[in-house]
């Protein structure tokens, strides 16, 4: 009997062997265990990116368990990984923060080899070559991450997501997540090349509202730049805010 194209946790019992092992492709070549990840990968906190002329704005909203007792600013969604790249992270925490530190050691490895800094699509395809090892082997695990890494080098400015199968894919404007659809929507709706800094945020905003849950609003999310000129920079809570109050009427935020 062929594999159900529904998500494999319906499988018939008979096709269960396909599950237990990442290294073992079912009849139809698919990896259940990297399905897995991507379906941790829906489940987390929605991210998004976009590119504008000078720079690469990242988002992510911070999903906080407990708001009167957490600390905010303990649950970092968006890392510095070098003074011209930085990324936002949507799945398993901890496998997000493993991935974080094998890309800065990686982009200082290349700053002492090479005295410069490494370009944005490399240093993408070392972290997708570190992920695609962890497809291929008995014992491990795929990481239930994915990133949008963004920045700028020689070339110009990228916006990257990585998948957990170690798939890499440069967009203008991306999301990924929970709920990336109705954030995916929008930037195809408003994207537009050269934006300007202001812009790119606002419509990273925007995009973002579009993919909050009912009741959900902008009071807790994370906004960083990568810009040529400026560096890489997060904006403080009230210049967030003043974003928000800028953006157009409509959205579910607007509504709640």
């Amino acid at each position: 009997m062929p594999v159900p194209e529904a998500f494999p946790m319906e499988m018939q019992p008979g096709q269960m062997a396909y599950d237990r092992a990442i290294t073992v492709f079912s009849p139809d070549g698919r990896l259940f265990q990297v399905e897995y990840a991507r379906e941790a990968v829906r489940r987390g906190a929605t991210t998004a990116g976009v590119v504008y002329a000078d720079g690469v704005v990242l988002i992510a909203d911070r999903r906080i368990p407990n708001p009167k007792l957490a600390e905010a600013a303990s649950l970092e969604k968006i890392h510095a990984i070098d003074e011209n790249i930085a990324c936002a992270t949507a799945g398993l925490v901890a496998d997000a923060r493993v991935l974080v530190e094998y890309a800065r050691l990686a982009a200082q490895v290349n700053r002492v080899t090479y005295s410069e800094p490494m370009s944005v699509e490399l240093l993408v395809r070392k972290i997708c070559d570190y992920k695609q090892q962890y497809t291929q082997f008995g014992g491990v695990r795929p990481f239930g991450t994915a990133l949008l890494v963004g920045g700028y080098d020689e070339s110009g400015c990228h916006l990257f997501e990585t998948e957990p199968s170690g798939s890499l894919t440069s967009f203008r404007a991306a999301s990924t997540g929970g709920n990336k659809g109705p954030v995916m929507d929008l930037f195809e709706q408003k994207y537009r090349p050269g934006l300007d800094r202001d812009g790119a945020i606002l419509l990273a905003l925007e995009g973002l509202r579009a993919g909050l849950d009912e009741g959900g609003n902008l009071a807790q999310v994370e906004v960083c730049t990568v810009d040529r000129g400026s560096g890489l920079s997060r904006l403080l809570p009230d210049e967030i805010q003043k974003y928000v109050a800028r953006l157009p009427a409509g959205g579910r935020a607007a509504r709640s």
